[in-house]
């Protein structure tokens, strides 16, 4: 089983950088957070003890009907407690998922998507 301990952050995709931090910032008040260097623009925001990642992706869409797994897509986090075991029981169970144990976060991640094609 899959121990989930909580949701780590919400990701949304953005067309307009400028614009969409005027709103999370200005609008909302949402601190903006660091975030690591990426290959592409966005921004992430501090809400409570969660995190909201803006990403721009020009193309935003759902992966449906593809085998492709695209992290830019909008997507949400879940922590869990051992990322080796969630690998294992993905595999274990035929989930087609795409992992990144070393990447620019400081965590590994694994993404996979819903039947919906949601991320």
């Amino acid at each position: 089983m899959i121990e989930v301990e909580t949701l780590h952050h919400v990701s949304v995709a953005v067309t307009e950088l400028g614009r969409a931090r005027q709103f999370y910032g200005d609008i909302l008040g949402l601190p903006e957070i660091p975030r690591p260097p990426f290959d592409f623009a966005g921004a992430w925001y501090r809400v409570g003890d969660r995190q909201l990642h803006l990403i721009v992706h020009p193309d935003t869409r759902t992966v449906r009907g593809t085998t492709e797994i695209d992290s830019r897509d909008g997507h949400y986090g879940l922590r869990v407690r051992s990322y080796r075991q969630a690998v294992e029981y993905l595999d274990a169970r035929g989930v087609p998922h795409r992992d990144k144990p070393r990447n620019k976060t400081p965590w590994p991640q694994i993404y996979l998507t819903d039947p919906d094609g949601n991320v």
